[in-house]
């Protein structure tokens, strides 16, 4: 089970890596979660440089997809050659985005008919692109979902965690990762925020 997180030049670290910690809480020997960048090092929006574990055209191939954000995303939109690389296919992958990771679901027509959630800066570029944005930090429709806000990458995570392995791994996953004295609490949002798009 292979899930990758695109991370662009310009990325959120908030977006690619609490899903790539809260991801690795599955414990399966089966179950690969790595940083896909369309090239070999990307650097963060606050300078941070990655090397990246896995190229765009095994993105392509994971079971899962995770669109991340960044202060680049306009451009990546902009630039055909990439967005020709990416080709994800809700019939065999789950699909998700987080922020502004979620123009690039909608450019390339994955959104088509679906109101998704998305930051309050990217809000006016995902409407322009024609989808329906609503006020709230995750929304699933079958095998896509998006998420707005950086903190709702937990959301994400948790939802493809459900979906691939079960609702008691998700909860194990965020419990792990939950503030002590408020691991319950964490859970229940988390819980009210995705078992209703499972």
């Amino acid at each position: 089970m292979h899930i990758a997180i695109l991370t662009f030049d310009g990325f959120n670290e908030l977006d690619s890596f609490i899903a790539l910690g809260i991801l690795n809480r599955v414990k399966r020997p089966d179950w690969r979660v790595s940083i896909a960048s369309p090239t070999a090092r990307v650097r963060s929006m606050n300078g941070v440089v990655i090397d990246a574990q896995a190229t765009l055209q095994e993105a392509c191939s994971a079971d899962a997809v995770l669109v991340g954000s960044g202060l680049r995303t306009r451009e990546v939109v902009a630039d055909a050659a990439l967005m020709a690389q990416l080709q994800l296919d809700p019939f065999r992958q789950l699909l998700g985005a987080q922020c502004s990771g979620t123009l690039v679901l909608a450019r390339l027509g994955l959104l088509d008919g679906v109101p998704a959630c998305t930051d309050l800066i990217t809000k006016p570029w995902v409407e322009e692109a024609g989808v329906a944005v609503l006020n709230q930090p995750f929304v699933a429709k079958g095998p896509v979902a998006t998420a707005g806000g950086c903190l709702a990458s937990q959301y994400l995570a948790a939802w493809v965690i459900a979906r691939l392995d079960g609702l008691e791994a998700a909860k194990s996953a965020m419990h792990y990762v939950a503030p002590v004295g408020e691991k319950d609490d964490y859970v229940a949002r988390a819980l009210r925020n995705i078992t209703p798009f499972l």
